[in-house]
């Protein structure tokens, strides 16, 4: 039995309409999981097997909700934002970098004596840039101060870890970087090959962040189309056993009017046994305990 934890970065749930690309195009993914449409009139779902709810990322700060608190919420279950006054990003602040150093998820995991694992990989450009600023992600720092490795070339080639946009076709036509393109279909058999050896896997998908802030509909139908079919096969062929939770850290991408995050609430998913457990997450900074609570 294991956790799956997909992190979209930047979708939230807004008004349906032509700025908005789940209203412009369907998305069978979301369909399923949120019963036939993905917006802000989105009634939750909780039933035998399945949860879906919209959860709050503001956080009970004014101002737009940012990347660097907002996951730093999601993963540690801290309050980031109000720690600090205001929303904070792309980057972790320093005044957070502690809970993401002792605190995350992946922490409670290996306390628990269990096995985390980060399916991401970095190509050889982030870890000079990384290293030289001492500059990381929320993802990448927490992944660092939990002991973790943090995959390279060598493992995406060894099919153990996945590039950021699913397909790995940037590496090749951007860094000039010789891996094999794959599909989304590959690519999500390949992180259901890995689920067995862990008890939670963590991908990050943030293309969707970068798409909302270019708000042109042909990047948003770009970057949803390999998403909606990557999450279509782990939804349709993950064991029975294991538990797929997907969330975001705020909104953006559903609304192409304009350029900011936005305040919309952002959607939970939660398939497997035991639901339940999600049903009182009302924030970002529940969904760490409801994780854990499978681990």
């Amino acid at each position: 039995m294991s956790v799956i934890f997909i992190f979209i970065d930047g979708v939230g749930l807004g008004k349906a309409g032509p700025e908005n690309p789940f209203s412009e195009n369907r998305y069978e993914s979301f369909e399923i999981l949120t019963d036939g449409f993905f917006n802000f009139d989105s009634r939750p779902v909780i039933e035998k097997g399945r949860l879906f709810k919209p959860i709050d990322a503001n956080l009970g700060v004014k101002g737009l909700p940012q990347s660097g608190t907002g996951q730093t919420a999601l993963f540690t279950g801290r309050n980031a934002a109000r720690e600090i006054g205001k929303h904070f990003g792309p980057f972790p602040h320093s005044g957070i970098k502690p809970f993401l150093k002792k605190e995350s998820v992946f922490h409670a995991v290996k306390e628990a004596g269990k096995k985390p694992y980060f399916m991401n990989a970095y190509p050889p450009i982030f870890f000079e840039h990384a290293k030289k600023r001492n500059r990381w992600s929320c993802t990448t720092l927490m992944t660092k101060s939990a002991g973790l490795k943090l995959n390279s070339t060598e493992d995406v080639l060894n099919e153990s870890a996945l590039t950021a946009e699913i397909v790995q076709n940037a590496w090749r036509e951007k860094l000039g970087i010789d891996i094999p393109k794959i599909s989304p279909t590959d690519a999500a058999q390949r992180l259901l090959n890995v689920v067995p050896d862990y008890d939670l896997v963590l991908y990050e998908y943030y293309l969707t962040d970068k798409a909302g802030h270019k708000q042109k509909h042909e990047d948003a139908e770009r970057v949803l189309k390999p998403l909606d079919e990557f999450l279509l096969h782990i939804i349709k062929n993950k064991r029975n056993s294991d538990t797929l939770v997907i969330t975001s850290d705020h909104g953006n991408l559903e609304d192409l009017s304009t350029k900011t995050h936005t305040r919309n609430k952002v959607p939970l998913f939660v398939l497997g046994e035991s639901v339940q457990v999600f049903e009182n997450t009302e924030s970002l900074t529940g969904v760490k305990d409801g994780i854990i609570s499978f681990i």
